[in-house]
């Protein structure tokens, strides 16, 4: 790997939204990482695209990007849902015998063995599914029924909720060529009702790898803050020198 050449973290956001989340990590990533959200259909530049809803459709969409990669290491990052998705694309990957990432890192997602709040109610009524929204800060204020937010972000939030909750369900289905080994950050939000760090902690039983779990500062959206992309970029950063062989593989942060 050329020592000028930037680590690339894929990103992949949470339910209903687009990659605007992502915009403004670049200066808190820090030197030698290059963020790349990864834009799924039905949403910002791709509205006109129809949205996808279960695994196979998801892997059709990623899998022509990543099974003929650009040179170098490269890391996933997913949060809430995003989490999920970097999960299915990981191991599709090892099921299929290609290189993964060096790192695979999840943020505000319980384990796919684990109760979610937010995507086990993908069917339930608005109501519901409001409540639930509001107890994280999700609806916007001054948000109204018939208002430009439920018109636009409702339809494309119970899509990716059937999404999660088709993942989910996938995952907890025996992986084909034996346990990932692939190395693992695990990162909560202090604040965040829906995955609290003692049940993100059950990461640990989806890879062989290393596993480090992380706190941060924040609720269920500190995707926003920027302590996040910061804890991200160091350890990008030694994936980088582990690839080089500067330092012994793994996750160190």
């Amino acid at each position: 790997m050329s020592e000028d050449q930037p680590v690339r973290i894929h990103c992949f956001a949470h339910a209903g939204a687009g990659v605007s989340s992502f915009y403004s990590w670049t200066e808190s990533l820090g030197p030698d990482v290059r963020a790349q959200p990864m834009l799924l259909p039905g949403r910002e530049g791709r509205r006109g695209e129809p949205r996808v809803t279960g695994r196979e459709a998801l892997l059709a969409d990623l899998a022509g990007l990543f099974a003929d990669p650009e040179p170098g290491p490269y890391v996933l990052y997913g949060h809430s849902l995003g989490a999920m998705i970097a999960y299915t694309l990981t191991r599709a990957l090892h099921e299929a015998g290609l290189p993964g990432p060096a790192l695979l890192a999840v943020g505000a997602c319980p384990p796919p063995d684990a109760a979610s709040g937010l995507s086990d109610a993908c069917a339930a009524p608005d109501e519901e599914l409001l409540r639930l929204l509001d107890e994280v800060d999700g609806v916007p204020e001054g948000a109204a029924p018939g208002g430009f937010w439920y018109r636009a972000v409702m339809p494309v939030l119970r899509d990716d909720l059937a999404l999660a909750s088709s993942l989910r369900t996938a995952a907890r289905k025996p992986v084909v060529g034996g346990p990932l080994s692939v190395p693992l950050l695990v990162v909560s939000g202090a604040d965040d009702p829906l995955a609290q760090p003692e049940t993100m902690a059950g990461w640990r039983r989806w890879t062989e790898g290393r596993v480090v779990t992380r706190t941060v500062p924040g609720g269920h959206f500190f995707v926003r803050d920027r302590e996040l992309p910061r804890l991200l970029g160091r350890a990008c950063r030694v994936v980088r020198r582990a690839t080089a062989g500067l330092v012994p593989a793994g996750v160190q942060t």
